[in-house]
């Protein structure tokens, strides 16, 4: 049997990074070295069903084993990371009996109390980082890692009873774009979670409404000596474009459920320009008047150059799923109790951010959110608890064990 850190620190060799603009699925060919080893992993547990598709999705099924009538039940997690940390030859070191203070990851690199407080609550447990020049890909190998090790402990023990149990393993989570190509008579469950949050008491059924923004800028280029009302610097326009958003409505001023406008990137040169920008909030109304304010902006630049110098581009991309769980709250509670069973008080903070169990819910899939211990994603001073991950496994299993227990 496979322990869940060999798991996951094999996990984290593999480079998924992933891309907006790519055009296909995956969006990286390299998702698939993984698709293929946990394919492997899962035939080797002797799961039923198991493929990966063309599209790079992982599936699996283990078969009931109880005469109980009970819901079947999916858990998925993503292979992919984000690309804005590198994630090509990831070390990952794990610090045993952590001691709470200051990490040195490398030379001249540390993880400071000071600047990521929450590592302090860390003290005495085992963790893995990175050695500062890339993401560690907890986000969301973890919950890859906690979903197999979950697995495995259930074939491993048959006396244990339990429903029908679909796994799924995704592709382009980070670009929002990967679960529209998931095949939903591979994964076809009643309601599912995805193991792809933070602390092991969160139980996340709240999101960000969410949108993207592509804002072309056409200026005209002539030699600068010869510029005088003439030259209109498309680099000029983006400066000016996003200087008249909020500044406070930038994600370094907000927390809870306060929405943001996020600059994504801005490339260009003086004849043209792009600036990419993703639109957050928890209320849809407001997220409705902070596209707006994009096109208010758009709109004025063009009437005050008396031509088309800003070209605007608004995509939804996913919806805060609260709303589809006010019938369906036993799909949390049961979770809940699941925690509290274990003794962990559960949380349900509304993540800032989203999951492909967002737009999974909106398919008809009711599907929340668990954690994995992870921290600070995205970035190189990226970790994970290796005793948080060791007890989602136990959430997972138990929570198994509940659902058809229940009935559910």
């Amino acid at each position: 049997m496979k322990d869940i850190i060999e798991r996951f620190i094999s996990y984290t060799k593999i480079n998924t990074m992933s891309y907006d603009d790519a055009g296909k699925c995956p969006s990286s060919d390299n998702e698939f070295i993984l698709a293929r080893q946990l394919e492997e992993e899962l035939k080797g547990m002797n799961l039923e069903n198991v493929h990966v598709d063309d599209n790079c999705f992982v599936y699996a099924t283990l078969p009931a084993n109880t005469d109980k009538k009970c819901s079947t039940v999916g858990f998925l997690a993503h292979m992919d990371t984000s690309n804005s940390a590198s994630g090509e030859n990831v070390k990952a070191r794990i610090i045993e009996d952590y001691d709470g203070k200051d990490i040195e990851l490398s030379e001249g690199i540390y993880t400071t109390v000071k600047d990521y407080p929450d590592i302090a609550k860390l003290k005495g447990k085992s963790i893995i980082v990175t050695d500062g020049t890339t993401l560690l890909g907890a986000d969301d190998k973890a919950g890859i890692a906690i979903i197999m090790d979950a697995l495995q402990k259930l074939v491993a023990h048959p006396e244990i009873k339990h429903g029908t149990i679909r796994v799924c393993f995704t592709p382009d989570e980070e670009t929002g774009s990967g679960i529209h190509n998931i095949n939903k008579e591979d994964f076809d469950c009643d309601f599912a979670y995805t193991v792809d949050g933070g602390e092991v008491s969160e139980v996340t059924y709240e999101n960000f409404n969410a949108a993207s923004a592509v804002v072309n800028f056409q200026g005209n280029s002539i030699h600068p000596g010869d510029a005088k009302g003439k030259m209109i610097n498309a680099l000029q326009l983006a400066m000016d474009f996003h200087g008249q958003l909020p500044v406070f409505a930038r994600p370094e001023h907000t927390e809870g459920r306060e929405g943001f406008n996020h600059l994504v990137s801005l490339q260009g040169e003086v004849e043209k320009a792009t600036a990419v920008y993703i639109i957050r909030n928890h209320d849809a109304e407001l997220l409705e008047k902070q596209k707006k304010q994009f096109e208010i902006i758009a709109d004025y630049m063009n009437k005050m150059y008396g031509r088309e110098v800003v070209k605007l581009n608004i995509r939804n991309t996913y919806r805060n799923m609260k709303e589809m769980f006010a019938d369906k709250m036993y799909i949390i509670d049961v979770v809940s109790d699941t925690l509290s069973e274990l003794g962990i008080t559960p949380s349900y903070s509304p993540i800032r951010g989203g999951t492909d169990g967002a737009q999974l819910t909106y398919m008809g899939i009711p599907t929340p959110n668990l954690g994995t211990g992870g921290m600070f994603y995205h970035g190189n001073h990226e970790l994970v608890c290796i005793d948080d991950m060791k007890t989602m496994s136990e959430v997972v299993f138990n929570l198994i064990q509940n659902i058809e227990k229940r009935g559910l």
